[in-house]
């Protein structure tokens, strides 16, 4: 059975820092990627950062310079450091993970980040 669970979440000041863990379990064959997304209410869900199973990295415009998403040894973790928090980063983060050869991806449950003075 395939698991993602989430944790790290919660409430920080403007400026503050929080890091995100993401532990995949029960997925058969080879992780193509690892991802983060968000969602707030009333809006689509958004890329936040992806990393492939060689590293490489992609970020939306919005966190670049202030997120950094990376891969745990085991390879089956994927954390994403958020620095220098803003309001606007308020929302529910999703992890994500994708195999390519088949076109599966599946969802985690989603941990809330409230950024908030």
């Amino acid at each position: 059975q395939v698991q993602l669970v989430e944790s790290g979440g919660g409430l920080v000041q403007p400026g503050g820092s929080l890091r995100l863990s993401c532990a995949a379990s029960g997925i058969i064959g080879s992780i193509s990627r690892m991802g983060w997304y968000r969602q707030t209410p009333g809006k689509q869900r958004e890329l936040v950062a992806i990393i492939t199973s060689i590293g490489s990295t992609n970020y939306a415009d919005s966190v670049k310079g202030r997120f950094t998403i990376s891969r745990g040894n085991a390879k089956n973790m994927v954390y994403l450091q958020m620095n220098s928090l803003k309001p606007e980063d308020t929302a529910v983060y999703y992890c994500n993970v994708a195999r390519d050869y088949d076109n599966w991806n599946y969802w985690g449950q989603g941990t809330q980040v409230t950024v908030s003075s």
